[in-house]
């Protein structure tokens, strides 16, 4: 599995939501955006275009099985 994360630097540009829309969601409340369900199966390619895509580079994945970050 993976985990995904969000931190504080997004800016809620939505490149992640329009990426992968069955995976993140815009909060308008907070004016950001957050993963669905955080925990995800391995391989996702629309979870890694987002991550690529985010201009603040504020989504992070992390490999349950090793600790590791995911390389993107």
């Amino acid at each position: 599995m993976w985990r995904i994360t969000v931190d504080h630097t997004c800016i809620g540009s939505g490149s992640c939501a329009g990426i992968a829309p069955d995976r993140f969601e815009l909060d308008e409340a907070e004016g950001r955006a957050h993963p669905v369900t955080p925990d995800v199966a391995p391989d996702d390619e629309a979870v890694l275009d987002a991550v690529a895509s985010c201009p603040m580079e504020a989504i992070s994945v992390l490999d349950l099985a090793t600790g590791k970050p995911v390389e993107i």
